[in-house]
């Protein structure tokens, strides 16, 4: 039997095993070099790929080797199965068998053919196997020499062998074969897990994702149900343009079968399989998926045909095509009857622009799929944005609905209408059936708004049901199931099932999850409403209108009121909502203040906000960004100098090609380090109200200027003549519960960092984006000058609490004790009490602007007992409240007496308010909590601060100068990690920083530094900093850099490529990846010199990354001569230290070359010679040196903590 978690692990191993293998056959072979270059050439030509060569090839290996490792696994599937027997049941095995016997036939085969084939081997054998198989009937398209990459790129000797290998591996201590496919059912639901997770750079590319079942059969229930029962089952066609592993195809054949068989049990076996498939028809861009969706349904066929063996089966026509449906089909609109239009009459032919096909494609098959309409239309497109801008240049041309930052749902939902069978002149004809589930961001997001406004109006649709809640395995991204017919809009409303709340756990089968039976129990039941969603036909205006709000329980009423109260919008009120600030490719400019001290001047930096460092009333932790104009909102410098121009130049052709409204800055004529956009209107007055663009809760707060501001911080900027008390009042309205409940009804729901969807578990953690166009329909309601002025007072204390937590509270409190010979931990301890008492004043504070909000907009009467204390208290004698105390977080307790007066009295309406009670839960109230990283779902801790807090203090005093002393040259010099402990060993204040944070007095100091200062630490030699993969794309970096040197040389080198970013899997350890980032961006403070220890100190070797690379060269080559003179190091033992020195010399060439007086040479060819003579010396060519490769491991070797 199959074991499909094991087979799905051992084979992803494969087939990156074999991806390097096909990675390395391309480099060494010129034959398939050329081919793959003649492949790029045509598609880049026509459009279909923007990206680098070296980038692109990626994918055309991945494929050839998951082709290869696929066409296996369907051998051994079917020998294992007895497919592929023989006539009468003879045994007939290639590959392996489950048996000695079974094996020795498969071993016997492959020898006859050696023998037969002396010059072959086990690659020319899989192929002889593939093409013998695909003569079967009903095998061709599987092993389709034209399409298969299998049979258009083959694996190196060694990695078809080591493929032949695996499948022949036996358990251990016993003869049974590890991977059995033995199975009585013929089931190939394990493909669908293979399809999914076989290869994860195709799962990213091709937002690969299974389809449940569940979902699948509530779709095809909704679709070809009716289609049958109106058509019957002879006439329904049933097409899925994006159809993946075949869910639905598989589905639909089943069904379709079923009928054929039950309503003519005469009809023989193999008519009826073909009769069902040829109902069925699917298309994928991704070729393996497309052969896999190909195989199951050919096994299905062959159960229905009651046929055992390929031998005897029909040739079964299996209707899935590879090809790119957006495309490769007409384009939307154009009529697919017999007054053929000039575009369908081109489409697919030489004179189309869009009629490149690459060799996996087959312009006929996709022309008989993709040129007609069907009865039945059904989808799970992917929700991704299109990252090759080729490609997504070519679907913004075709589909109208392809608007800003669009995802693949917009152009997909227009295909799949356009493939939805309508009818005639007169109303002739039957309207054909859609359904699809898909990512909900159109419904929200400014991307959706010409799908929702232009498109969708047109067509009729029927039903939208809100499957954010459900629990759906694999799908982190929240969704939504549309249901329409082909054809203009009939009736005036839509039925709709809104979302109340979330699946409370995962459930053990989510097809039993309480959300989802609730959808499909209620969806034929208008008015009703559940624990889960409530059910409404709603006027279909609404859904001609972005965004969507389908909040179900009573919000969609409840944010219409909120909205009836306005007295106008914030986007009247406001001059400009957005961001200021758009630096392209921010791990280049963006870092922190010490790291942009070495490179820039003070005036050529900023504070830049973030999103992440907008919350609860204060701006935290911003960083600084490389800010190259000459004044806040002035023009950009007119040249770059020193340090920074050494940094930016390594990305130069990256950021010349970072474009804006689909132009580059190239191409604009804009000075290459200039940010991509520049928003100078919005820097020219002070005040600024900045919020998070993306977070759980609403954060706004107020900006006195001298920043700027991230895309995912944008600001609201009021008329010049507005005061911060205008400010002010505008941010206690925004920064209230009422503000967050209306927010979340029109933003955007990121949905849960999990596959458990949106709404499940805990919904106060679920993200949002909080766009300027939505933000700017909030409605104001109208204030008295006393009303404004409670919020205003509450608004501007509220801030003055934030700007109290800011700030570098811990290291000034280090510098106090320091300074006053005072216990640091009683300075700290005092500090934190002083920060829980501001924080408890900060919760009484929102949670009376919450309920002043509340009579403001009118859910609550004016003279309420509950309303707000800001009427009748003075802010300082407003009594302190605990988050976890206020009254929404005692829903369900019994009222104490303990509690104050106030707040049992808000405990009692929400209980019998349920407008109030909606917004008073933890979605929409403040959480007071500040996420402690990126994958950490822990609250940040004062405590936490403290040890990050001197953590960085430790480390700015090993950065001091005294640390890294010159020699009698002013030579910076390496030194060991006890060298650098000396220089601090009798630091009193360190030593009591260190004992703190240590948690010990006892602290050993020499460990604590070289821990310190590793992890904070990136080797100086890419061979240590890199695996294989992230050599290869810094061998591309180094390519380019060559090009911009002879570019600045005057000479004509044409279009200079971007080189690839880099992954976590291309470092050798994760602290190198965090520190460096995708663009290998160097952020570290020291570096590390592996296996360059010495005899007689054997603690790490380090220097300082701040040095320029003429210090570091300088550095490198004064401990080299050391070690080779003065201790006799080996060979083996200097390489690797000359080989650093050699990846300087270039830079050492560009910025340091001008003649030194003491060596009458430039530096840079000063050491270019020292590298040659010592490479001579060693018996080496300088070029042998990037060669050299450390030892598994070596740069692991540390001492433990």
């Amino acid at each position: 039997m199959i074991d499909p978690k094991r087979l799905l692990a051992d084979l992803q191993r494969l087939t990156g095993r074999l991806v390097a293998d096909f990675r390395a056959r391309a480099d060494a072979d010129a034959a398939t070099e050329r081919h793959l270059r003649e492949e790029y050439a045509r598609a880049r030509a026509a459009g279909r790929t923007g990206m680098a060569y070296e980038a692109w090839r990626e994918d055309p290996l991945t494929q050839a080797a998951v082709a290869w490792v696929l066409s296996t696994v369907f051998v051994r599937f079917l020998e294992d199965n007895g497919f592929l027997d023989a006539r009468g049941g003879v045994p007939h095995r290639y590959l392996w068998g489950t048996t000695p016997s079974l094996r020795a036939l498969a071993q016997g085969h492959y020898e006859e053919h050696l023998r037969r084939n002396p010059a072959h081997a086990e690659r020319e054998y899989l192929l002889s196997v593939f093409e013998e198989v695909g003569r079967l009937p009903g095998a061709r398209h599987l092993f389709d020499r034209r399409h298969n990459p299998a049979l258009t790129l083959s694996p190196t000797a060694d990695g078809a062998a080591g493929l032949l290998k695996f499948w022949k591996e036996l358990a251990p201590g016993s003869d049974a074969t590890v991977h059995d496919f033995e199975d009585p059912s013929a089931g190939t639901r394990f493909l669908g897990d293979l399809y999914q997770d076989l290869s994860e750079e195709a799962r990213s590319k091709y937002a690969l994702l299974q389809t449940p079942g569940f979902v699948e059969e509530f779709l095809l229930d909704r679709t070809l149900t009716p289609a049958i029962e109106e058509l019957g089952y002879e006439e329904v066609s049933l097409i899925d343009p994006a159809c993946g592993s075949g869910h639905f195809l598989l589905g639909a054949f089943e069904r379709l079968a079923s009928l054929w068989q039950r309503n003519q049990p005469g009809l023989p076996g193999p008519a009826v399989a073909q009769k069902a498939l040829a109902a069925v028809h699917g298309v994928d861009l991704n070729p393996f998926a497309a052969a896999i969706a190909r195989f199951r349904l050919l096994v299905a066929a062959l159960g229905v045909a009651g046929v055992k063996r390929l031998a005897d089966a029909p040739d079964l026509t299996v209707n899935v095509a590879v090809g790119d449906s957006l495309l490769h089909g007409p384009r939307p609109g154009v009529t697919s009857e017999g007054r053929a239009t000039e575009d369908r009459q081109l489409a697919l032919v030489g004179e189309d622009r869009f009629a490149h096909l690459y060799e996996t494609e087959d312009a006929e098959e996709l022309r008989r799929i993709l040129f007609r309409r069907y009865s039945v239309v059904v989808a799970n497109p992917p929700y991704i944005t299109v990252k090759d801008a080729g490609l997504n240049g070519l679907y913004r041309e075709r589909f109208g609905t392809c608007h800003r930052q669009y995802s693949l749902v917009c152009p997909f939902l227009e295909r799949l209408v356009d493939l939805c069978e309508r009818p005639g002149a007169g109303g002739r004809g039957t309207a054909g059936w859609l359904g699809a589930i898909v990512s909900n961001a159109f419904m929200k997001r400014e991307f959706g708004s010409k799908l929702v406004e232009d498109f969708l109006p047109r067509h009729d649709l029927t039903h939208v049901l809100d499957t954010s809640g459900a629990y759906i395995p694999g799908h982190g991204t929240p969704t939504v199931i549309l249901l329409m017919r082909g054809r203009p809009p009939v009736g005036g409303t839509v039925r709709a099932v809104m979302g109340i709340r979330g699946e409370p756990t995962p459930p053990d089968d989510p097809a039993k999850g309480l959300v989802w039976t609730e959808i499909v129990g209620l969806v034929d039941r208008p008015g009703e409403r559940g624990a889960f969603v409530s059910v409404s036909d709603v006027e279909r205006e609404r859904f001609a209108k972005h965004p969507w709000s389908l909040g179900g329980g009573g919000a969609a009423e409840l944010k219409s009121l909120i909205d009836s109260r306005s007295a106008g919008s914030l986007g009247a009120l406001c001059a400009d909502i957005g961001r200021t600030t758009v630096v392209g490719e921010d791990d280049v400019w963006i870092m922190s203040r010490r790291d942009l001290d070495r490179i820039a001047e003070p005036t050529l930096a900023r504070p830049l906000v973030i999103g992440d460092s907008v919350r609860d009333w204060r701006i935290e932790d911003a960083p600084q960004v490389i800010y190259p104009y000459v004044s806040l909102g002035g023009p950009p410098v007119e040249s770059l100098q020193g340090a920074l121009l050494r940094h930016l130049w390594c990305f130069r052709t990256l950021l010349a090609g970072r474009t804006v409204f689909g132009k580059s800055l190239a191409v604009q004529g804009r000075p290459w380090w200039e940010h991509l956009e520049h928003y100078k209107d919005k820097l020219r007055t002070p005040l600024s109200i900045a919020f998070a663009f993306v977070a759980t809760h609403n954060h706004f707060v107020l900006d006195r200027g001298g920043k700027v501001f991230k895309q995912s911080a944008p600001v609201i900027k009021l008329p010049p003549t507005a005061t911060e008390d205008d400010h002010l009042g505008l941010l206690g309205l925004l920064n209230s519960s009422t503000a967050c409940f209306w927010m979340k009804q029109v933003c955007h729901n990121k949905g849960a960092t999990s596959d458990t969807g949106i709404l499940q578990a805990d919904p106060e953690k679920f993200r949002f984006e909080f766009d300027g166009t939505k933000l700017s329909q909030f409605p104001l309601t109208v204030l008295t000058e006393r009303q404004r002025g409670c919020v205003t007072t509450l608004a501007m204390e509220l801030q003055a609490c934030g700007d109290a937590l800011g700030g570098p509270w811990v290291a000034e409190a280090v510098e106090r004790s320091l300074n006053a010979s005072k216990p640091l931990k009683d300075e700290l301890d005092a500090v934190v009490a002083r920060r829980d008492a501001i924080r408890s004043r900060m919760v009484r504070l929102q949670e009376e602007l919450d309920w002043l909000c509340y009579e403001l907009y009118g859910l609550l009467d004016r003279g309420d007992p509950a309303g707000s204390l800001a009427w009748t208290h003075p802010i300082e004698s407003m009594p302190p409240l605990a988050a976890d105390a206020r009254p929404y977080r005692r829903r369900g307790m019994e009222a104490d007496e303990s509690w104050a007066a106030i707040d049992r009295l808000r405990w009692s309406v929400l209980q019998a308010d349920h407008q109030i009670g909606l917004i008073e839960r933890p979605e929409y109230k403040r959480r007071w909590f500040r996420s402690a990283g990126a994958y950490d779902d822990r609250n940040l801790s004062d405590q936490m601060l403290i040890e990050r807090a001197l953590r960085s203090w430790l480390l700015d005093r090993l950065e001091e100068p005294r640390c890294w002393p010159a020699d009698a040259s002013g030579a910076p010099s390496l030194q060991s990690a006890t060298q650098l402990c000396d220089r601090v060993r009798h630091d009193e204040g360190l030593r009591r920083v260190a004992e703190l944070y240590a948690g010990r007095p006892d602290v050993d100091l020499e460990r604590l530094v070289a821990d310190l200062a590793l992890e904070e630490a990136v080797p100086y030699l890419a061979a240590f900093r890199y695996t294989d993969d992230g050599l290869r794309k810094r061998l591309l970096w180094e390519r380019t850099w060559d090009l911009q040197r002879a570019e600045d040389r005057g000479e004509e080198v044409g279009e200079i490529p971007v080189p690839p970013k880099y992954a976590r899997e291309d470092f050798r350890k994760g602290s190198y990846w965090s520190l460096r980032g995708k663009l290998d961006v160097p952020k570290e403070r020291f570096v590390h010199y592996p296996e360059a220890e010495r005899a007689v100190d054997p603690a790490p070797v380090l220097g300082w990354a701040g040095w320029d690379p003429l210090q570091r060269a300088r550095a490198l080559a004064a401990y080299y001569e050391k070690v080779k003179a003065g201790e006799a190091w080996p060979k083996e033992r200097l390489v690797p230290l000359l080989a650093g020195l050699k990846e300087l010399v270039p830079w050492l060439l560009q910025w340091h070359d001008e003649v030194d007086p003491d060596y009458g040479l430039g530096m840079g060819t000063w050491f270019r010679q020292y590298v040659e003579e010592e490479s001579r010396a060693l018996g080496l060519l300088p070029e042998d040196l990037p060669a050299w490769r450390p030892a598994a491991g070596a740069t692991r070797r540390r001492r433990a903590r």
